[in-house]
């Protein structure tokens, strides 16, 4: 049986800094201190202002937006429960083999609805709702409840499964609704707020800082990340991450964990990217994201003396697509991207994401470096296409990877669809490193240091490319999660 923890955070105290040292001596002593020592006495030194005067209290942004924060409840054909595995005992090695692959009972029968949990939160008083994409990916039915506790059938208005962000619609009116903020504004070090669900704790509230903002994952190219400390852990999905001035941020979406719990990183798709989304999927059901078809990687010291850049900054282009916009723009491998429309690219990843928000068709202007000079480019921005689906061309078999300690295999359609993924690999076997870091069976590979992996092939292909540390993007009962692992 879990053990739950509580933590007493008393955020109404005050906390004052003063600087360390010896007091001052009374003004009559300084007044009669012969004249003599005087040059010889250090002068006063006059207390450091304090940064930090206490810690806020939230009670005010959690009372007014709090009831805009709603639980999302989500029914699927998916994983077969304790009670599925009819006929095997638990000590039975193939029981957990059918309970987490949900294939059914040994019997034959279909596994039972599943069901999942995550928050989200209304952006209108007419009842839409923002939450993540895998929250209710792939769900029959949706829920939404209310602090109220008021209940209402929800319909999936879109997904984007790119930005992890959904659009759902309750036919309501007159709900309370959140404020949008600027992520822009956010800076490391600055308090933010969560408000989810937590293991179904409804409406729970958690605190902590910016830890980063702009932050590029492995696998979430077009998501530029704001990584924070605040406590998130699975139903916290899909909530709202706010600043203290009670505007929302944010979106709670991922946890970086090498148990598959929370660690004390987290990381929000900013709200201005998922304002974005929302408004495309309302209006058309789609997202249209711009490409410009190259290849990219990071300056490091090295390549940008090689290239006489003053400093190592922008996004290096190492293979440029045939007959792509970038082809037909005069853009070359070699060539550094320096800003895009006048926005700077500090690193290269950056730059999918800024690309992605500009509409196909229209054109943009690139600050490029070449031959040791600044140079800019014209070019007519192309459509990002879905990916379509890659048959594995590698036999069904284990893939022993050894430096790693796993053993993956190809997953099949139903089995994907059972499980709710789009990944196309499982873990069958963790020792070692993997097992160490919290690679866990059953879990579902879905990249490698940022690169997807449909098939076995490929997965032997990335950790040959990777380094000592390799981040695997894992989807586990529902969520996604990196963990890195060591291997040397």
């Amino acid at each position: 049986m879990k053990r739950l923890t509580q933590l007493l955070w008393p955020i109404a105290l005050s906390i004052t800094l003063a600087a360390c040292g010896t007091k001052e001596p009374p003004a009559a002593a300084v007044a009669e201190a012969p004249a003599a020592t005087a040059p010889d006495a250090a002068p006063p030194v006059a207390p450091a202002p304090a940064i930090v005067t206490g810690l806020p209290d939230f009670s005010g942004l959690v009372t007014a937006y709090g009831s805009a924060v709603v639980n999302v409840t989500t029914v699927a054909q998916g994983e077969i429960s304790d009670e599925g595995a009819q006929g095997l005992s638990p000590q039975d090695p193939f029981y957990d083999f059918f309970k987490r692959f949900g294939f059914g009972s040994p019997h034959g029968q279909p596994p039972p609805l599943a069901r999942g949990e995550g928050s989200g939160f209304l952006i209108s008083a007419d009842g839409y709702i923002l939450t993540n994409a895998h929250v209710v990916d792939r769900a029959r039915d949706v829920t939404v409840r209310m602090t109220d506790r008021h209940e209402y059938n929800a319909k999936v208005v879109g997904v984007d499964v790119r930005t992890d962000v959904a659009v759902l619609k309750i036919n309501a009116d007159k709900l309370p609704v959140v404020r949008i903020g600027n992520p822009a504004a956010l800076k490391a070090g600055q308090w933010v707020v969560a408000i989810g669900s937590p293991f179904g704790f409804d409406n729970s509230v958690t605190a902590g800082i910016v830890s980063a903002t702009a932050r590029s994952l492995p696998g979430d190219a077009y998501t530029p990340f704001i990584q924070t400390d605040v406590a998130v852990n699975p139903g916290n999905s899909g909530g709202p991450l706010f600043n203290l001035q009670g505007e929302v941020v944010g979106i709670n979406s991922q946890i970086y964990s090498r148990t598959g719990g929370y660690q004390g990183v987290s990381f929000a798709i900013p709200i201005d990217v998922a304002i974005h989304v929302k408004d495309q999927l309302v209006s058309t059901g789609r997202v249209e994201r711009g490409r410009i078809g190259v290849t990219i990687q990071d300056v490091n010291q090295a390549l940008a003396d090689s290239f006489r850049l003053p400093r190592p900054y922008g996004a290096l282009v190492s293979q440029v697509e045939d007959g792509g916009p970038a082809d037909k723009a005069g853009l070359k491998a070699g060539d550094v991207i320096l800003a895009v429309d006048g926005r700077a690219i500090e690193r290269s990843g950056e730059l999918p994401a800024i690309i992605a928000g500009i509409k196909p068709g229209v054109e943009a202007t690139l600050e490029i470096w070449r031959d040791k000079a600044k140079r800019k480019f014209r070019i007519k921005v192309g459509e990002l296409q879905d990916d379509p689906e890659v048959a594995s061309r590698q036999p069904a078999g284990n893939s022993d990877t050894g430096r790693l300690g796993l053993a993956v295999r190809p997953l099949s359609g139903d089995e994907r669809q059972q499980l709710h993924t789009m990944g196309r690999l499982v873990v069958e076997e963790s020792v070692g490193p993997a097992a160490e870091a919290g690679v866990e069976p059953g879990d579902v590979v879905l990249a490698v240091n940022g690169a997807p992996v449909a098939s076995v092939g490929e997965f032997r292909d990335s950790l040959v490319r990777a380094g000592s540390v390799v981040a695997l993007l894992i989807q586990r009962e529902g969520a996604q999660i990196y963990i890195p692992v060591r291997t040397g």
